[in-house]
């Protein structure tokens, strides 16, 4: 159904709802609150941590509007018995044609920072004398345009009336598993009469999701292994000779690992495998081994990488590792005549070797004797890119890296189909790094200290959750940040990096940094994944409360790859209990395994599976807050399902085209 055929959705509303992800009624009733309200408790101002949501009662008594400002804002003076502060709202001037002295009802953030009074930032209100809508628990959903929490919370109510979602788990096992309708579920989560119905709620909806996600992939792939079709003639002392190459001993982890590809490869079964190992683990070696494998047997291998800097970076590995053998570069960038001389040698076999980005798998790329595909931080593919890459071959074996760590547990359920391999150790050399949570108060001291070191020759990271900041003023956006540090740290070489960029102006501003000819390089989260600068030894990470545990890790391990100290400094943008209990978890812990243990265990199966590590699988539920059990619940659900005598055939379709939907899957 239309959203425009829902009473108050014009066209404009519908756009707005459009930058959403929202397209259909359906896809409106699964716009899940980002927070709720709970209007029950109204609080003392000067009680409020800083950051927190809070219900403050007030008396306004004037307001006005100043339109010079970068960002135009309204200001109110509000007094709360004997405590005067501020109201402001962004970029809302119409909130001044609304505010009249008199007692009112706000809702929203609190700023409570110490020595400087409190605030209110964006709040909803209400006139305490005829209050309607602050009451209860109310739904917090996400924005865009000129939508307002109001005209979502209204759509919602009535999608919910007219596109109902319906379970697709079979009706004797939904009886077996005592589960809830999912229709009331849905209505329970967008208008909750107690915390304990958005618990329930929002548990059995994310059952029904990932039960869909995993019988997507159940359905589409099976769980069969294949026969294999390639021989590998590559002997122990062969693997051994290649292994000595490297300037450094394996680890007995990498060995082990080595072991697992090698007997894979010489078994009757073909590979489908999942490396995963923590930041710095030698992962890339184990894969060059495996290629080497490949390429003694006679056969071509090729690495596939998610960017150009990293291509090239991969690319410079496989010329110092295969002297004596031919490789070549294909990339975007890769002028045509390159291009299509590079495409010819693999499809004749004059090459044994090809590393690239998504230019291997165009469809005029083909190969004499395709045998081993290693895709290189997996959850920048899809499923169909990586299989068409694969298909280019005949029985391809298959090598997946995966630098995020995933719990055992869940790798189980998701990479049900692949053997997993896991690297626990890292290579004696590599080194601990200090990290440090760095409260507001010390931020000068921070910068100064950075600066004193890049005169040293050293360089350092700053990363920023967005490229914009938020009309709340909680968030710091990238170009803010790169604009206050100009100001703060002149004489220091600053770079700019974000998604937003051309690829290619991206692989400029890495290289150029990776080059030395930057101190500093301000970035998103853009730098998480693969990037070595041996000589950045500083990550700053700002607003580090609002990435989840595992992601931090992630950056924190784009510094101490060099022989330098490397420290990780944690900005805290929100200083609650909550969120120093989770960023003590990075400070006190070095494994990523059981930061990603602990990352499940506090933020709930919706947050951890909702961060990068997926992609964009299950992003839509990122914000539900559910127990990890109900992750199993739904793989034994699925299993029942597709073992047992039920009809499942609209289980199938269903699956299937969610399946087609999702681009960016890292599960293979």
């Amino acid at each position: 159904m239309k959203l425009t055929e829902l009473k108050f959705i014009s066209e404009k509303r519908e756009k707005d709802l459009n930058k959403l992800g929202v397209y259909t009624c359906e896809d409106l009733v699964r716009l899940y609150p980002r927070d709720f309200l709970d209007m029950t408790h109204v609080s003392l101002i000067t009680e409020t941590e800083h950051n927190a949501q809070a219900l403050i009662s007030c008396e306004v008594l004037n307001a006005e509007f100043n339109r010079f400002s970068r960002r135009p804002y309204v200001k109110a003076l509000c007094q709360q018995g004997c405590c005067i502060f501020n109201a402001v709202w962004f970029n809302q001037p119409y909130v001044l044609q609304k505010l009249k002295p008199g007692d009112y009802l706000f809702y929203g953030r609190v700023q409570n920072r110490y020595g400087m009074g409190a605030s209110m930032v964006n709040p909803s209100f209400e006139p305490a004398d005829r209050n309607k809508d602050l009451k209860g628990i109310i739904p917090v959903y996400p924005l865009a345009g000129g939508l307002t929490q109001r005209v979502v919370r209204d759509a919602v109510r009535r999608a919910l009336s007219v596109a109902a979602p319906v379970s697709l788990i079979p009706e004797q096992l939904r009886r077996k598993y005592a589960l809830v309708s999912l229709a009331e579920s849905y209505k329970r989560l967008h208008a909750p009469l107690s915390q304990e119905d958005i618990k329930k709620a929002s548990a059995r909806i994310a059952l029904e999701e990932y039960f869909l996600l995993i019988s997507a992939f159940r359905a589409i792939k099976g769980y069969g292994a294949k026969v294999r079709l390639n021989g590998y003639g590559v002997t122990e002392r062969q693997v051994a000779e290649f292994i000595s190459r490297f300037p450094f001993p394996f680890t007995g982890g990498q060995l082990a690992a080595v072991r697992e590809i090698y007997d894979n490869l010489h078994s009757p079964s073909q590979m489908n495998r999942l490396l995963q190992g923590d930041v710095g683990s030698g992962k890339t070696a184990v894969a060059l081994t495996a290629m080497f494998m490949a390429v003694k047997s006679g056969h071509q291998a090729a690495m596939l990488a998610p960017t150009e800097v990293l291509a090239r970076q991969s690319f410079a590995l496989i010329q110092r590792y295969f002297p004596d053998y031919r490789a070549a570069l294909l990339v975007g960038s890769t002028p045509a005549a390159e291009k299509r001389a590079v495409k010819a040698a693999l499809k004749d076999g004059g090459l044994d070797m090809v590393c690239g980005t998504h230019a291997v798998i165009q469809g005029d790329v083909e190969f004499s004797d395709l045998s081993l595909v290693v895709c290189d931080e997996q959850q920048r593919f899809g499923v169909a890119q990586r299989a068409s890459l694969a298909e280019k071959g005949r029985g391809c074996d298959v090598l997946i890296m995966s630098a995020t760590p995933i719990p055992r547990t869940l790798s189980l359920i998701f990479y049900g189909d692949l053997d997993i391999t896991t690297i626990k150790d890292k290579p004696a050399a590599r080194q601990e790094i200090s990290t440090s949570i760095i409260p507001e108060s010390r931020y000068g001291d921070m910068l100064r200290y950075i600066a004193e070191q890049a005169k040293a020759g050293r360089q350092a990271y700053f990363v920023c959750p967005k490229i914009e900041g938020d009309d709340e003023g909680t968030v710091m956006s990238v170009t803010e940040l790169y604009d206050d540090l100009s100001k703060r740290m002149r004489g220091v070489r600053l770079a700019l990096l974000h998604g937003k960029m051309k690829e290619a102006e991206k692989n400029k501003v890495m290289a150029a940094f990776k080059a030395g000819e930057y101190d500093c390089l301000v970035s998103t989260t853009v730098i998480e994944v693969g990037v070595d600068v041996p000589n950045a030894t500083i990550m700053v990470i700002c607003n580090a409360e609002r990435f989840g545990l595992s992601q931090l890790h992630q950056l924190r391990g784009r510094v101490g790859r060099g022989s330098q100290k490397s420290y990780c400094f944690l900005l805290m943008g929100s200083d609650t209990p909550q969120a120093r209990e989770r960023l003590s978890v990075i400070k006190n812990n070095s494994d990523g395994f059981k930061i990603a243990e602990a990352d499940l265990e506090l933020r709930g199966g919706g947050d951890f599976m909702g961060t990068r590590q997926s992609g964009r699988v299950l992003s839509e539920i990122k914000n539900l807050k559910f127990p990890a059990s109900v992750i199993f619940t739904a793989k034994a659900i699925s299993d029942e399902a597709f073992s047992g005598n039920f009809e499942i055939s609209a289980l199938k379709r269903a699956a299937l085209e969610k399946y087609k939907k999702l681009e960016e899957v890292v599960l293979n």
